[in-house]
């Protein structure tokens, strides 16, 4: 796929970004190669391929879910100015 300026130029405006016509020439050049890898890609038969979680098929390590600090609630909750129900009250900030 080939990309012109103007095409370069239009999606530079969709994405709010001001770019200079040498600017925009480069970018056509780099978009260009990034759309003709993506159509190669897609022209690879990769019927009966398991997708991966990992490319390494590595597992992450995990804890134990286990409890290790304390519950300090009511005295989080001793420091602060208003307080309901177990909840900090806050003073109404959106109408």
């Amino acid at each position: 796929m080939s990309l012109d300026k103007q095409d370069v130029q239009k999606i530079a405006h969709l994405a709010r970004l001001s770019l200079s016509d040498s600017d925009a020439e480069q970018y056509k050049d780099s978009l260009t190669s990034i759309l003709d890898l993506v159509a190669q890609m897609q022209s690879i038969n990769t019927d009966g391929v398991e997708p991966l979680a990992h490319p390494l098929e590595a597992k992450q390590r995990l804890r134990d879910d286990i409890v290790t600090e304390e519950n300090r609630r009511d005295a989080f909750l001793a420091n602060a100015p208003q307080t309901e129900a177990g909840l900090f009250l806050v003073p109404k900030v959106i109408d």
